[in-house]
């Protein structure tokens, strides 16, 4: 990031920051309201959006009097509207009203929607806000070239909220792109890590959810137990820091301790280090190019006693080579492996596919996967819509292969 850029962010310290939370009744968005009510005399909310928890989302606007609420669901609006009648606010609802909490001017927007729908609401937020703080890995895989572009054009600052992304982003301001040898994206290994595929194709739902170290949504969790989620990690880092992808490698870390490290040509590594809790790195975001108190516990390494670390199995989890795969293809293959994903992994959560499902749907919707480049949003909407579209005709027909593919993870 530019000296230009941490300028354009900064704000003299006796002033309160402007906020939106996109996304505000989910695990992020809940964490990042806690470190807002923590620090009241520091921050003032513009605007507080939620998918369908409407009674999270009221009480959140008596809570933090923001100037305008949305609610992505229409037919929710006339609850959101009745309870938080008295407040000196206004409402909204559906897509159109979302895109308007994005546009509010702030000094940033956390956005903390989950999956693709999150990347309409970030290409309205871009110029409007000082700070994109993203959590929201999906639209960068998707779109990543046409956001980074437009955030440059109009003065935006993306800062990574994701852990092992915001982990690059700190290591490489501190010290440098210059002599990087190789990036370290590290993974807990989810819930299955120790799982034989034959136990992994009769997971369920809640199994697949129930992750180890963090508090997650159901979408992202199932997300690391494929590690998926890794996957989109390495596309995600291509579109933020730029380096080849052969310069980006993933370990598996169960403790969750170190969330990324940068190697140089001396052959000194950096890591960060800090305890499996997002407010941690949402307080990085939120202040950012200045630091936040976090009520997080503090490392006790004696505690810890030893970190462990392990070469991802390619065998058993396939999505990080399919992700990478897609990344060397370019053009529209990213935006067909999220969607195809993001439809599977719908599928499998409402039991009409099975775990190990997921990843031949993404597989067979890959090798369909038209050429050609996205010129511009519209086109990666159409492949979106046009690559669920196909999923959900495979699923329905039940013409999945009875493996998933082994792929090298190089």
């Amino acid at each position: 990031m530019n000296e230009a850029a941490v300028s354009r962010a900064a704000r003299p310290a006796h002033e309160r920051r402007r906020v939106s939370v996109l996304g505000a009744t989910g695990s992020v968005g809940q964490s990042t309201l806690d470190l807002l009510r923590r620090n009241g005399d520091q921050f003032v909310v513009e605007a507080l959006t939620a998918g369908r928890n409407v009674a999270g989302l009221i009480a959140a606007c008596h809570e933090f009097r923001p100037a305008f609420a949305a609610i992505a669901d229409p037919a929710l609006h006339t609850a959101l509207r009745d309870g938080v009648a008295g407040l000196a606010m206004a409402t909204g609802s559906g897509d159109p009203a979302i895109a308007e909490a994005a546009m509010r001017p702030v000094d940033c927007t956390v956005v903390a929607i989950t999956g693709f729908a999150a990347l309409q609401p970030i290409m309205a937020a871009l110029g409007q806000s000082r700070v994109l703080a993203l959590a929201n890995k999906e639209s960068l895989v998707c779109a990543g070239p046409m956001i980074t572009a437009r955030a440059t054009s109009l003065g935006t600052s993306l800062v990574p909220v994701d852990s092992e992304h915001s982990a690059l982003f700190q290591l490489l301001a501190c010290h440098g792109r210059d002599s990087v040898e190789r990036l370290y994206l590290t993974a807990s290994g989810g819930p299955f890590r120790t799982w034989s595929l034959a136990d992994m194709a009769r997971a369920t739902p809640a199994q697949a959810v129930a992750h180890p170290n963090w508090d997650m949504g159901a979408k992202i969790s199932v997300d690391s137990a494929t590690m998926m989620n890794k996957g989109l990690e390495l596309i995600e880092a291509d579109r933020l820091f730029g380096f080849p992808v052969a310069m980006v490698d993933v370990v598996v870390h169960p403790e969750s301790i170190i969330h990324g490290m940068v190697a140089y040509a001396d052959g000194g590594i950096f890591a960060h280090l800090a305890p499996p809790d997002m407010r941690t790195l949402i307080a990085h975001a939120l202040a950012w190019p200045r630091t936040l108190a976090t009520p997080v516990a503090r490392l006790d390494f004696a505690q810890l006693g030893q970190l462990t670390f392990e070469i991802p199995d390619s065998s058993r989890f396939p999505a990080l080579g399919l992700a990478r795969d897609a990344l060397r293809v370019g053009g529209a293959a990213p935006t067909v492996l999220n969607a195809a994903n993001e439809a599977a992994v719908e599928a499998f959560l409402a039991g009409r596919v099975g775990f190990l499902d997921i990843t031949r749907v993404v597989e067979e919707l890959l090798s369909r996967a038209p050429n050609g480049r996205l010129a511009e949003i519209n086109d990666v909407l159409a492949i979106d819509q046009d690559t669920r579209r196909q999923a959900a005709a495979l699923m329905a027909a039940g013409r999945l292969v009875s493996a998933p593919t082994s792929r090298s993870q190089g």
